[in-house]
Parts: structure tokens; sequence; C-alpha cells
């Protein structure tokens, strides 16, 4: 692996942040960011990552590698919560292991804006349609997710409880936001998009830094529960967002032969969601317990994918 890379990235002030959170928790400081501040700044996230990436996809000619983009996303956003449920149901409950399951098939929108941070970092170009990769990736994992319990289950769902399950998923705020954004971004012109150039991307970086510190907090007040509960959902944390980004980044050569792209599909097939799932599994699976899903992807999964991960892929497109 570059040596370069790997430093490059831990030595990110954005990702130091992170580090300085758990660092105040552990130091027990009254250190915090208020919750409509940490709010407005994850709406700040999703609207300029996905309008950026609406303003790419513009001047993109809509090609068959872009259609099989969108569709390789969808299809790693059912196949991998189906995997992962049925090896998480050797140690789990149902609901705790659909629950995992639909965390580890959708994806981190705040890695994804890391890694794209990491790419300008590196500059390695990427296509904006990957931003629709994402967005497009975010419900369907948690539809397989509740459709995996409602099988496996003894007591049934009710329909009227599936069909807000599945209205929650597509209409979910940050679901709804980055599509959002991606439309008005695509359909704004240069002129049009320079005039918000200094809010959708000068001050990118800082908003990012000082989210990032917030998710440090919230990771070091949820990671010491988290160890108390065993070493089978730790390793299961780290070993599946490898197997999967290292995997994807190889097949990916398939799919496109950007390198950017190749290492967004990694982050994505690696990265677990710890906003949009657990919103919706607490509809779906009051039984799961958001203790055990919730610090497996924002504590363990999160940092591990934005140290060491990152790199990791980076090399595995590079050099495979």
């Amino acid at each position: 692996m570059d040596l370069h890379l790997l430093i490059d990235n831990l030595t990110n002030p954005a990702l130091l942040f992170f580090f300085l959170g758990i660092i105040a928790v552990q130091l027990k400081s009254d250190l915090e960011i208020p919750q409509n501040s940490s709010k407005f700044i994850s709406l700040y996230l999703l609207f300029a990552i996905g309008f950026k990436g609406g303003q790419e996809l513009s001047h993109s000619d809509l090609n068959m590698e872009i259609i099989w983009s969108l569709l390789f996303g969808i299809l790693l956003a059912v196949a991998v919560p189906i995997y992962a449920y049925f090896i998480l149901r050797r140690k789990f409950s149902v609901e705790n292991s659909g629950a995992i399951a639909a965390a580890y098939g959708s994806v981190s929108a705040v890695t994804f804006v890391t890694a794209i941070s990491f790419l300008e970092m590196e500059q390695v170009e990427f296509g904006g349609h990957m931003v629709a990769v994402m967005a497009l990736m975010e419900a369907p994992s948690i539809i397989v997710g509740v459709l995996l319990m409602a099988l496996f289950r003894k007591d049934k769902p009710k329909n009227g409880e599936v069909k807000k399950v599945f209205h929650h998923a597509l209409t979910n705020g940050s679901v709804l936001l980055i599509l959002g954004s991606l439309v008005i971004g695509f359909l704004a012109n240069d002129h049009q998009a320079q005039g918000i150039k200094p809010f959708t991307t000068d001050i990118f970086k800082g908003f990012l830094a000082v989210f990032l510190l917030d998710m440090g907090i919230t990771s070091g007040k949820k990671l010491k529960d988290f160890i108390k509960k065993g070493g089978v959902a730790l390793i299961f944390a780290i070993v599946v967002p490898i197997i999967n980004g290292v995997f994807v980044a190889w097949f990916s050569q398939f799919i496109t032969g950007a390198e950017g792209n190749r290492f967004l599909f990694a982050i994505l097939a690696g990265s677990a969601s710890y906003i949009a799932v657990p919103a919706a599994m607490r509809l779906a699976a009051p039984k799961a317990n958001p203790s055990l899903y919730l610090p497996m992807a924002l504590a363990i999964t999160f940092p591990f994918n934005i140290t060491l991960g990152m790199p990791l892929y980076m090399y595995i497109v590079q050099n495979f």
C-alpha cells in the first residue's frame, strides 16, 4: 500500500477533528455541538454534495456506463443485506439481524462525502453520477431488511406497518434532500450555480470538519457500551466492510474504468448507514437493539473506513 496515501488520510484535518471528539469524551470534557447545529450541518452536507453531483451529471452524457453504475449500486444495496442477514442470524435475533443487515446494505453519506474530499486531495477525478448511485442505495437495503424480518420472524407485521416503513424509506429526509439537490443541480446552469458556489464549495470542508467532530463525540459515547456486548459484532463491523470494499474495488473495473468511480463504489459497498436505517428501524423493528447496530456502523465501521479503509480500497483500485 502506498504509505503517503495512509499518512495523508490520517493527517487530514477533518479526520483529526473526529479523533478530537473521541478524546474529548474520554477526558469527560463538556465539549459538544448543539443538536440543532448538528442537524443543520448534516442537511448542509447532503445539500452541497447533491447539488455538486447534479452539476457534474449535467456536464456528462448519459451513457451505458452511467446506467450500469446506477444498476450496480442498486444491486449492491439488495445483495449485501441478504448475505449479511444469514451470517448474522447465526448469533443474533431476527430483528437484530435484519436491522444490522439493512445498515450494512445501505450507505453512509458522511463517509461518501469524506471519500470525495480524499479524492480531491489526491486530485483523482470522479463522475457526478456517483452521487445519484449513493442516493439510490439508501432505500433498497431498508426495504430488504424489513422483508427479511417479515419473512423470518414469528409475529408477522401488519400491512399498515410495512407500508409505513416503505414510505419512510422512500421519503426519508436524507434520501429526499440529496435526490432533490441532485435534480436542482442538474437543472441549474453554470451561471446560476456560480452564484451559490461559496456556499456549496468554499466552506464545505470546514463544515465537514465540524460535523466529524460531532461524530467523534457521538462515537466516543457509544463505544464503551458496545465493546461490552461481545466480539462477534466487533468482528463483523470490520471484516464485512473489508470484504465488501475490497471485492467491489476489484469487481467495479467491469462497470467503469475511472479510478475515482471505482474507489467510490468500494466506499459505498464498505460503509454502513447510521442515519437513515436507524430512523427506519425504530418503526420497523422496535425489538431490535439500537445500541448494537448504531455503534457498529458509527463507532467501528465509520472510523475504520475513513482511516484504513480508504487507502486500502485505493490501493486495490490502482493495482488490480
